[in-house]
């Protein structure tokens, strides 16, 4: 067994892990256990490092050319596709097609037409409709086209409004009198508003957000119980065949906007 002795203190140990216990305890500082292979001055590392910093290691080390570890054979060379001159460049960076000249006059850039069919969002371009009040035929992109009624202009559709929302189209219908939709017409319609807590069952519209009660809208209309000859124009009124509307969801409704189906599954009937 060798003697191995303090460098601060002189005191003497069997071993060099003693010695180092000892050093760090008493003098509170680690022993070198290593050797810079840079510099040559010793340091003390837990794990296996060759150099005592990164100076040293950043002088021993080169990231240039093959020592690079990223190094895939250095610069091509290739000529511009534009202006002939021959150039360098690294594959990693870029596939080589212009020089850096050419490439700052963007002359290289391609700017695809995206007009009429070419744009991706191209669905025909505009349409020919007819307007329901006079007639006439008029064309129009069919996104302009979404209203419930196709009408060629500002005066055609205050026409169509005014004689849309007569009588039960017009928002403030509040269900006529009896000549009108029959005997049990208003004890279904407060039913209706009752059961379904005078709210609209599309969008959730009550009564206190309207000023007034929302309507009451016959899913399958009364004028189809109206022109059957084996039907009553007061079987309309049964409880399951009504929803409570807002006027906006009541006249999409009309419009055959919003499916049967759906309204009855709102309102949790049949």
């Amino acid at each position: 067994m060798g003697e191995f002795s303090c460098p601060t203190c002189g005191r003497v140990f069997d071993s060099q892990r003693g010695l180092g216990v000892h050093h760090s305890t008493v003098h509170d500082e680690r022993l070198p256990n290593r050797e810079c292979a840079a510099c040559g001055n010793e340091f003390h590392s837990e794990y296996e490092k060759k150099y005592c910093s990164d100076e040293c290691h950043d002088e021993a080390v080169s990231y240039e050319g093959e020592s690079n570890p990223h190094y895939q054979g250095g610069k091509e060379t290739t000529e511009c596709e534009i202006c002939g001159t021959e150039f360098e460049y690294y594959p990693s960076d870029k596939e080589g097609l212009y020089c850096s000249e050419c490439v700052e006059t963007e002359n290289w850039r391609h700017r695809p037409d995206v007009k009429g069919s070419n744009n991706p969002r191209w669905i025909g371009g505009k349409r020919e409709f007819d307007c329901a009040v006079c007639g006439e035929s008029f064309e129009r992109y069919p996104s302009e086209a979404t209203g419930e009624v196709a009408v060629c202009g500002e005066s055609c559709r205050r026409k169509w409004l005014s004689e849309a929302f007569t009588g039960d189209g017009h928002p403030n219908w509040e269900g006529g009198g009896t000549d009108n939709y029959g005997k049990g017409w208003a004890a279904t319609r407060k039913a209706a508003l009752e059961r379904d807590d005078y709210t609209c069952v599309l969008c959730g519209t009550d009564a206190d957000d309207l000023g007034r009660n929302p309507d009451v809208h016959h899913i399958v209309p009364v004028r189809i119980y109206d022109e059957a000859g084996s039907h009553d124009k007061t079987e309309a009124h049964d409880l399951d065949n009504v929803v409570t509307l807002c006027p906006g969801c009541h006249r999409r409704s009309e419009f055959g906007n919003v499916p049967k189906n759906r309204l009855r599954r709102a309102a949790g009937v049949r």
